[in-house]
């Protein structure tokens, strides 16, 4: 079965995230980066966009064609996008790294990593979207 079609054995399951970016070579320099640390592999690449898949789902990276009306997570529309990471060290591997970049910046630094109430990076890509990975819980484990 092809990946870019339905599988009943994920029903309710994400199955792609289409993002467009006022600066594509920023965004993708970003998410190549996040996006394989997170267990995600190349796609497709084309003229003006790029795309990851991980098991039944994908991320879509596309150039905007109007790049006039910046990014708001705080207008109607997405807030973020959030990940399961696989431990807290990942997390904080990921954390490091985040700190070390200069295209994205760590979220909440006074009350990392429990900003949301649990284990987790929260930061801003390139175009401003926030990004979390959750670390599991480890009194669950």
């Amino acid at each position: 079965m092809s990946r870019d079609h339905a599988d009943p054995a994920h029903a309710g399951a994400l199955h792609h995230v289409e993002l467009y970016a006022s600066d594509l070579e920023a965004s993708v320099a970003f998410w190549d980066w996040l996006l394989a640390e997170l267990g995600y592999e190349h796609k497709n690449e084309w003229e003006g966009g790029r795309s990851w898949s991980n098991g039944p789902t994908y991320l879509v990276l596309v150039r905007a064609d109007d790049a006039d009306h910046p990014f708001d997570r705080r207008a109607a529309g997405l807030n973020h996008l959030a990940f399961h990471g696989s431990s807290r060290e990942h997390v904080d591997r990921l954390t490091d790294s985040v700190r070390e970049r200069a295209d994205v910046t760590v979220l909440y630094e006074d009350r990392h990593p429990y900003a949301g109430g649990y284990y987790a990076l929260y930061c801003e890509d390139p175009e401003g979207i926030k990004v979390e990975v959750v670390a599991p819980d480890v009194s669950r484990s």
